[in-house]
């Protein structure tokens, strides 16, 4: 069972490798950030308690994201494995994730750090277009990510433009932010035995891809 958690800065590629995965092991790609979304989109007593937390800007407990992150882990497509993007983002939430892989006996996993330097990573991030109609995300750095058609959207046709938050100056606080954020978490499950280390270098996605699989495969 590939029970994979991807932890990665912003602009490191985990969005790519995700999708590669997701497809070379038949597994699904699982966001909390997604599950709330959704959940909060039905109309159980649940949904509505996390669209009035989402809608006033609260933290949605620990406990909710738990319990919509069991339901989703046990469904029968995660069977075979699943890859967490976004969980957990802190000590206190690995170990409530730990000891509910205890209660459902299932593998520890691996933890996948892409490490990418912030230099490199800002380059990426200001290469970014996006479809602001289908929501396709291109980077004119990484040969894989390039549109077919210069400016133009592979998946509909429409134009490509960058995003507006794609700035030097929001960048460097994402990047700085997340990396203040997750160290912890970094040190946390190096000293558990999980974490697997892959730099994100001048290199295409699918070579990385492959140094994912060696780690999987192991």
């Amino acid at each position: 069972m590939k029970n994979i958690i991807f932890i990665a800065p912003p602009a490191a590629g985990k969005g790519t490798q995700s999708k590669l995965v997701s497809e070379e092991y038949n597994i699904p790609h699982i966001s909390t950030g997604d599950l709330l979304r959704e959940e909060a989109a039905k109309d159980t007593a649940l949904g509505k308690k996390i669209k009035e937390d989402m809608e006033k800007g609260n933290l949605v407990s620990d406990e909710v994201i738990t319990t919509l992150l069991k339901n989703r882990i046990t469904s029968a497509d995660a069977k075979d494995g699943y890859i967490l993007d976004g969980y957990p983002r802190n000590i206190t939430q690995a170990k409530i994730y730990n000891d509910l892989l205890e209660e459902l006996k299932y593998d520890k996993g691996v933890v996948i750090f892409f490490d990418i330097d912030k230099e490199r990573a800002l380059k990426r991030t200001l290469s970014r277009i996006i479809c602001s109609n289908c929501g396709s995300s291109y980077n004119l750095l990484v040969e894989e990510l390039k549109p077919k058609k210069e400016n133009i959207c592979d998946r509909c046709g429409n134009e490509l433009k960058t995003r507006s938050d794609d700035t030097e100056e929001v960048f460097i606080h994402r990047f700085d932010t997340y990396i203040n954020s997750t160290k912890e978490l970094i040190d946390y499950y190096d000293k558990l035995g999980l974490l697997h280390k892959i730099e994100v270098l001048d290199k295409p996605a699918s070579e990385i891809f492959e140094e994912v699989k060696k780690v999987l495969n192991d």
